[in-house]
């Protein structure tokens, strides 16, 4: 059986002393459970690989098991309380070139086996692809490292209640024009993800994610406005504090009355680092193999070619200890490696798949399932510098729809945040549409924030553009 590597967190809000016999105990309990089920899940992948073996000329078997609990408040009151244990097996076969996948809830022997003759019954129906198969045996990954992804913490229902009731009377007692809320919510779970295919890899790993947040509305002069704030950790000692969440919520939500429209008009914009991330996430979909071979993607001859400024590069780090977005492979079993996307503004990845790659003449280079921690350095300015940097333009802290053309590059999505003057924000804004086309977006990037968002699988902080359209009122 693989090993796994377990830690226990230290509860760092709620107000329960425990002794150490008692964190022993837990420890012990959770290592016994998840050593069991994961026992279970890789005896599921030998099994269904071993069925299929054969039967057809390749085969990949993944499976993975969710276990945790959900829970939010209202005006401190219990709205939900939910407890979780969802697994799947997934079973892909490829015989004379033609692909069948089938899945199941039931791992038991005879599901299983009904789940790989489903598959191999659909491959018989299905055209020939020469680009279908698995993996390259070289490249997948059969030795998985550590990432320090497993940190369960014990949480009990009531302990849960509290920290999500504690986050949400924070924000509600932060200020009299707060005068609604949509409650707390508090979630701690832990997964584990076996695969295996007929090249004789059979690896998996076991993580965790915690998180919390408050969402509140405000009203003042007959304007309602609504926001939010959250924490989220693969430990629950890396949460913040249910009070910071509240008054963060407080803050961002206070700070959103009384917006006012603008004119139509040009003027600098910055991508606060919250959806920043997003203007990072639409060159996901541009360099994806996918796109690339269909030819439906505006970066389609960018390969080597300059997409940004010549300071800006984007690293991979897929092996980020305790990382959001980190995996020792991807969901194809193609080992994940440290890269750089684009380096000095040139474009030195496209984000393959094994089929995608295989469709341009290429090697999978471990993106299938997605991108893992992209990390984008800033300058050295802190946001209240890029305000002065900027002098007077638009804050963008909201954006809204998917006005976002993959083939063009063309953007335009409805917009809020804040206007600023001489450096200082003056008030907020909403109702605006903000325009421009991402090519030219990217290449005239001003600068990029030291105030690093890492609670995405893009870590970077606010981008200053030096002019889009603004369209208002």
């Amino acid at each position: 059986m693989l090993p796994v590597k377990m830690r226990t967190e230290k509860r760092f809000s709620v107000r329960l002393q425990r002794n150490s016999l008692y964190i022993m105990a837990f420890a012990m309990k959770v290592i016994s459970q998840v050593e069991a089920q994961r026992k279970i899940l890789e005896e599921a992948v030998s099994t269904a690989l071993e069925l299929a073996s054969g039967k057809s000329d390749g085969a990949e078997v993944a499976v993975s098991k969710t276990t945790g609990i959900s829970v939010s408040t209202r005006y401190g009151e219990v709205e939900n309380v939910e407890f979780n244990s969802d697994g799947a097996l997934g079973i892909t076969v490829y015989h004379q070139n033609r692909k069948g996948s089938a899945s199941s809830t039931d791992l038991s022997p005879q599901a299983i086996a009904r789940t790989v003759q489903a598959a191999l019954d659909i491959a018989r129906y299905t055209s020939p692809d020469p680009c279908a198969g698995v993996a390259d045996k070289e490249l997948l990954a059969f030795d998985a490292p550590d990432l320090d992804l497993f940190h369960p913490a014990e949480v009990t229902p009531d302990e849960a209640i509290e920290l999500a009731a504690r986050a949400e009377q924070a924000s509600l007692k932060a200020d009299k024009r707060i005068t609604n809320t949509e409650g707390g919510s508090f979630n701690s779970h832990y997964g584990i993800k076996v695969f295996g295919n007929s090249h004789g890899m059979l690896q998996g790993y076991c993580s965790t994610r915690h998180s919390l947040s408050s969402c509140v509305i405000a009203e003042e002069n007959g304007d309602m406005e609504r926001d939010y704030a959250y924490t989220i950790g693969r430990a629950m000692a890396d949460l913040q504090a249910p009070e910071w969440v509240g008054a963060e919520c407080a803050r961002r939500t206070l700070s959103r009355l009384s917006p006012r429209k603008l004119s139509t008009m040009k003027a600098p914009v910055i991508f606060a680092n919250e959806v920043a991330t997003g203007l990072f996430g639409h060159l996901v979909g541009a360099i994806a193999g996918g796109a690339v071979y269909r030819k439906s993607t505006f970066l389609l001859d960018s390969l080597g070619k300059q997409i940004l400024p010549e300071w800006l590069t984007i690293e991979e780090h897929p092996h980020l200890l305790k990382g959001l977005a980190s995996s020792p492979f991807d969901s194809e079993g193609v080992r994940t490696e440290r890269r750089d996307i684009v380096k000095d503004g040139v474009l030195m990845q496209w984000l393959l798949t094994n089929y995608s790659a295989r469709k341009l003449g290429l090697k999978s280079t471990g993106h299938a399932g997605g991108i893992h921690n992209w990390r984008i350095a800033g300058q050295g300015l802190n946001f209240e510098q890029l305000l002065k940097e900027m002098g007077t333009g638009l804050v963008v802290t909201e954006l809204m729809g998917q006005g976002v053309s993959g083939i063009t590059g063309d953007y335009s999505r409805g917009a809020a945040g804040f206007w600023v003057e001489n450096g200082e924000i003056q008030y907020p804004v909403s109702e605006i549409t903000i325009a421009g086309n991402l090519k030219e977006m990217w290449r005239n990037i001003v600068t990029v924030g030291d105030d690093i968002e890492t609670r995405s699988n893009i870590q970077c902080g606010s981008v200053l553009l030096p002019e889009m359209k603004i369209a208002g009122q």
